[in-house]
């Protein structure tokens, strides 16, 4: 069972997701205590998992498999641009946080296991040859981030994910 998380590390948490959310132009629910039940399901899974899956899907416990929700997911952004809000409304859109807009319900964009195998073959397989490049080009999964350079950054310049998040673009 994993062990109970302190409000005082919850707090930390959020400080620290408000920090990066507004360093990279994104908005935090302003909703306190739907944030903080947030939070503390993302630490849950931290411990849990040993990284922060979205509370609101079920991860497998295989990072490679759940790098698609690790927090922030592949899918924040056109949840943000089509809804308002991600699926499970951690990051809201400014509209939302200015109160001219309500965030709308989020359909799950996550597809099934065996169509996320398939994207990931597929994906792999497409890549090209680099041809006339110098250094393969790499590509945030999360925010799109290309750069060129023999493997990915430790951590994306612009939304800080971790160095697995990146993928082979070209």
């Amino acid at each position: 069972m994993p062990e109970t998380v302190s409000d005082e590390e919850v707090d930390r948490f959020i400080r620290d997701l408000e920090r990066d959310a507004k360093t990279g132009g994104y908005h935090v629910n302003p909703d306190r205590e739907f944030t903080r039940s947030l939070a503390r399901g993302l630490l849950a899974n931290r411990g849990r998992y040993g990284y922060i899956a979205c509370p609101c899907r079920l991860a497998s416990g295989n990072r490679e498999d759940d790098l698609d929700i690790v927090c922030p997911c592949d899918y924040r952004d056109p949840d943000l641009a089509d809804y308002g809000a991600c699926y499970c409304a951690l990051y809201v859109a400014p509209d939302v946080v200015a109160g001219t807009r309500a965030a709308a319900s989020v359909p799950e964009r996550r597809p099934p296991p065996a169509e996320r195998r398939r994207r990931k073959e597929a994906r792999t397989a497409a890549v090209p040859t680099p041809g006339t490049l110098k250094y393969p080009v790499w590509r945030c999964r999360v925010c799109g981030y290309l750069c060129a350079r023999n493997e990915p950054p430790e951590a994306c310049p612009i939304c800080r994910v971790p160095r697995d998040r990146f993928e082979r673009f070209l």
